[in-house]
C-alpha cells in the first residue's frame, strides 16, 4: 500500500504520546508498505533536520508544512465563530489545507492515515478510503480538566468539551476506519456505532526499554511532558499531597519528576527531596536509577506510555484506576492501584520497604508489557485493516 500519514505535529523527537504512537507505526507500516508523511509544525523551535534524518530511513516523501504563530490566531478565532473546537481550529489552516491537497494528487496514494482529530478536517471529504486514528478521546480528557478547572475556567473548558464531543461524532462517517488505543476510550465516543472503532493499543521498544543496572538515586519517579495539563496535575498531586504522607514513614524519601518543558508550577515544587529534571536525553536514566514508579494520574485518556515504559524496564510501580482502566494491569499481581492519596502513599511505602514484594511486581509488571504491549503485533492489526478497506 502507499499511504498517506497526516500528523498534527512531526513525530521527533519522541516526547509526547502520539509522536511516539505515530513514529513506530511508520516504523512499523515501512517495513511492506510505501509512506508519505505530512506533518503540521506549530514549533518554531523544532529541528527539522534531525526530525527529517530521524523520519527519512521510513518514508518515501517527508514533508513538514509549519503554521504560523498569526495564522494560528486566526484559525482558533474562526473555529470560535464557526462553533468547531478550537483545538481543530489551532491546527488548521487554508494554506496547509491546499498543499496537503497537492501532495495527496501528487502521491496518489491508496489509503489516507490521520491522526487525532486536530487534522479530520483536512481529510474528512476525500474520496479515497480514509483511517482516523482518535488515540484519545479528547472530549474526555477536556470534561476532566473541566472538574478540576477553577471557577472561571470551568465555562471555557464546558463550552470546549461539548464541542469536541460533537466532532468527534460529526466526523465518525466520514470515516471509513476508525481506531482508538484502548477499550475504555471506544466506550467514550459518542456515538450509536461506536462498537465499529478498531483498538489499536500502543507498544514499547522492549529492546531499548529493558532492564539497566544504575544506582538508585531516587526512591520515587514520574516521567512525562511537563507541560501536559494532566501530566502536570499529577505532579502537583504527588508532590503536594501523595508525598507527605509517605514522608511521615520516610523522611528521607526522594522524589524525581522527569521530562520536557516542565510547567512553571512544576519547576517550582523542586526542593531539597524533589528533583525535577526537564528534558532527559535518556528518559531511561530516570527509569534505572528509581526505586518505585508512579502515575497519579487524576486527568487525561488514553494508555499511559510512562506506565508501559517503566514496567518494560522492570519497575515496581503505582497508579490509578482512571489510568490502568485502559492497561488492564492487575492490581496486587502486575502492578499497585490506589485512587486517594492515602492509597497511593501507602503503595509506595510498602514497594519502598518491601523489597522482595517490589521485585515480584517489577517482574511480573514486566512480563505483562512484554506479552501484551508490542509495537509489531499492533501495527500488524492496523495494516490488516487498512486492506480490508482497500479490498471493499
Amino acid at each position: 500500500m502507499r499511504i498517506f500519514v497526516l500528523l498534527s505535529r512531526i513525530p521527533w523527537p519522541l516526547e509526547k504520546g502520539d509522536k511516539l504512537r505515530a513514529f513506530h507505526q511508520i516504523r512499523c507500516l515501512s517495513k511492506s508498505n510505501e509512506i508519505i508523511l505530512c506533518a503540521l509544525n506549530t514549533d518554531s523551535s523544532a529541528d527539522k533536520q534531525k526530525a527529517f534524518r530521524a523520519l527519512q530511513p521510513y518514508c518515501k516523501s517527508v514533508n513538514f508544512i509549519d503554521l504560523s504563530k498569526t495564522a494560528i490566531v486566526l484559525n482558533i478565532l474562526m473555529a470560535w465563530i464557526s462553533g468547531k473546537p478550537l483545538q481543530t481550529g489551532y491546527f488548521y489552516s487554508h494554506s496547509a489545507h491546499k498543499r496537503i491537497n497537492q501532495l495527496i494528487k501528487h502521491h496518489q496514494p491508496d489509503i489516507i492515515y490521520g491522526q487525532l482529530l486536530r487534522v479530520a478536517e483536512y481529510i474528512r471529504y476525500h474520496k479515497l478510503p480514509k483511517v482516523l486514528d482518535y488515540q484519545d478521546v479528547f472530549s474526555m480528557g477536556m470534561h476532566r480538566r473541566m472538574l478540576l478547572a477553577s471557577f472561571f475556567m470551568k465555562p471555557f473548558f464546558k463550552m470546549e468539551f461539548k464541542r469536541l464531543a460533537n466532532y468527534e461524532t460529526a466526523v465518525f462517517d466520514d470515516f471509513d476506519l476508525k481506531t482508538i488505543i484502548s477499550l475504555p476510550d471506544r466506550d467514550l465516543i459518542q456515538h450509536a456505532h461506536r462498537e465499529e472503532i478498531i483498538v489499536i493499543p500502543n507498544g514499547v521498544d522492549h529492546d531499548f526499554f529493558k532492564p539497566m543496572k544504575m544506582d538508585k538515586k531516587y526512591d520515587v519517579v514520574f516521567t512525562g511532558n511537563m507541560a501536559y495539563p494532566p501530566n502536570v496535575n499529577a505532579a502537583l498531586f504527588l508532590s503536594e499531597t501523595i508525598m507527605p504522607l509517605v514522608w511521615k514513614e520516610n523522611p528521607k524519601a526522594t522524589l524525581l519528576i522527569a521530562g520536557a518543558t516542565p510547567d512553571r508550577s512544576v519547576v517550582n515544587l523542586a526542593n531539597e527531596r524533589i528533583h525535577v529534571s526537564g528534558w532527559m536525553d535518556d528518559i531511561r536514566h530516570a527509569y534505572a536509577g528509581s526505586r518505585v514508579f508512579v502515575a497519579p494520574m487524576q486527568m487525561g485518556t488514553g494508555l499511559q506510555n510512562k506506565l508501559l515504559e517503566a514496567m518494560s524496564m522492570q519497575l515496581p510501580c503505582v497508579t490509578t484506576p482512571l489510568a490502568n482502566d485502559s492497561l488492564k494491569a492487575i492490581n496486587e499481581e502486575h502492578i499497585l492501584v490506589g485512587e486517594t492519596a492515602a492509597e497511593l502513599s501507602r503503595a509506595i511505602i510498602r514497594l519502598l520497604s518491601d523489597a522482595t514484594f517490589a521485585d515480584a511486581i517489577a517482574l511480573k509488571g514486566h512480563h505483562f508489557v512484554n506479552d501484551f504491549f508490542n509495537w509489531e503485533s499492533a501495527t500488524a492489526n492496523l495494516e490488516i485493516e487498512m486492506h480490508k478497506q482497500l479490498k471493499k
